[in-house]
């Protein structure tokens, strides 16, 4: 069993949701940024995604798109980021940790390669925002063939019409976005997140994570009473963006996670 399959499982039987939580690799320099990697397991993190820094994420929203120029400013690379993933391996065999970012990175890299190191490192999955399924030969295929899962975007302009489309092909968890637009923006209202989840429940059985401006531990909490995940990317990389030194950026983002963690674990209690 994958180690998303089985996080999802062990925390159903717990009844409570999971903690998804957003860096972004090299943010802001390789040694922090990996000193927040190996500390998030035992802040509270359920499933980490480390976000590949990229020149142009035009998904992302201010504090990511900082987060990118931060890690690029340092050099940080593909292969650095497979690097990291390596790194934190060492220690934590059990949480899964999925890759998210765009195609360009991996096709320079090219493909085969990518899958090979990336399976190879310790990467459970992959979320390429601007991959859609229509080039599921490109990615989502071979990675699937290797081992990775592949994991979709759902929006809430996706309709019943297109949304097994997005999801032919889907597997570890279901990523919805509930605020269409870019990561960090405005919070949507719990009646829109339980219309979704039930949208999304007639066409799916993977767990259902939902992420796009999440940033308090209330709110966290009452995500995590609707549905099997709670992501949170930008409020944690703000914890980067406006601390002092690395020590302040590594207690900033790991104090957050806990309390994200505190409401996300009392939310069903």
């Amino acid at each position: 069993m994958s180690r998303l399959k089985s996080r999802f499982a062990e925390l159903k039987q717990q009844q409570r949701a999971a903690l998804v939580t957003f860096v972004t690799g090299g943010d802001p320099d390789y040694a922090t940024s990996l000193a927040i990697l190996k500390g998030l397991p035992a802040a509270g993190a359920d499933v980490i995604e480390l976000g590949m820094p990229f020149t142009d994420p035009m998904a992302d929203g201010p504090a990511i798109q900082l987060a990118n120029i931060r890690a690029l400013g340092q050099h940080m690379t593909l292969a650095h980021t497979l690097e990291m993933v390596r790194a934190f391996r060492e220690d934590d065999q059990t949480t899964p940790l999925v890759l998210m970012g765009y195609f360009n990175p991996i096709h320079h890299y090219g493909v085969p390669a990518f899958i090979k190191e990336a399976k190879a490192s310790g990467v459970d999955g992959l979320i390429v925002v601007d991959l859609p399924p229509e080039h599921n030969e490109d990615l989502c295929d071979p990675a699937q063939a290797a081992g990775l899962d592949f994991i979709r975007l759902t929006t809430p302009t996706t309709d019943d019409k297109r949304l097994p489309t997005v999801l032919n092909g889907s597997s570890g968890f279901v990523y919805y976005v509930s605020v269409a637009g870019v990561t960090g923006a405005g919070a949507a209202t719990m009646d829109h997140v339980e219309q979704a989840v039930a949208r999304l429940r007639r066409h799916t059985d993977l767990p259902l994570c939902i992420g796009f401006g999440i940033r308090t531990p209330e709110h966290a909490a009452d995500v995590a009473r609707r549905a099997d995940g709670v992501v949170v990317g930008s409020a944690l990389v703000d914890q980067i963006a406006k601390a002092t030194s690395p020590e302040q950026a590594i207690d900033g983002v790991l104090g957050l996670c806990r309390q994200l963690a505190d409401g996300v674990r009392q939310a069903r209690a």
